[in-house]
């Protein structure tokens, strides 16, 4: 499918998204998640390099298609989704950017079924994760340890997924 880096100064802490190949089910959604990412300026809450951090940690996984959602002035969304045996797609995560005119957000979601939050962090949703109950993170501003606890739960949702699957 696709492979491609994204290069921004201000993207990331390396400076770098890099993408593996077949990562994104089109190249027009690469394209436009691109786009998002140089045009998005410093947010100085550190939000946008969480949502790097956050993709970058789920798309060095085995087997895994992203795809993008965009509706401007509303939501973009990157969803994360492992490829069964057989090719059919199971979504493990959802990392929804919300543009919220006063600033944008993140709400990374989640299966409840597939993760846990041992730290009470989220939001149970019931039927809001794809009409499915799940658990919602929402970061306002990035930090190392809220971060770090996002990335446990993608690991988490991913393995979890995988036993599934």
């Amino acid at each position: 499918m696709i492979q491609g880096i994204v290069r921004n100064e201000k993207i990331g802490r390396s400076g770098i998204i890099v993408l593996k190949e077949g990562i994104f089910s089109s190249r027009e959604e690469f394209k436009i998640l691109s786009e998002i990412l140089q045009q998005w300026t410093d947010d100085g809450q550190g939000v946008k390099d969480a949502f790097v951090r956050l993709a970058e940690r789920f798309s060095k996984k085995n087997n895994v298609v992203l795809s993008f959602v965009s509706r401007p002035g509303v939501s973009y969304s990157l969803r994360g989704s492992v490829r069964a045996q057989g090719g059919t797609m199971t979504l493990v995560t959802l990392i929804d950017i919300v543009d919220d005119p006063e600033s944008r957000w993140l709400s990374v979601c989640f299966y409840d079924a597939c993760v846990t939050d041992p730290a009470e962090e989220g939001n149970m949703v019931p039927k809001g994760v794809l009409g499915i109950d799940g658990y919602c993170f929402d970061l306002f501003e990035n930090s190392e340890g809220f971060s770090s606890y996002l990335e446990q739960r993608i690991d988490e949702a991913y393995e979890n997924t995988l036993l599934i699957c």
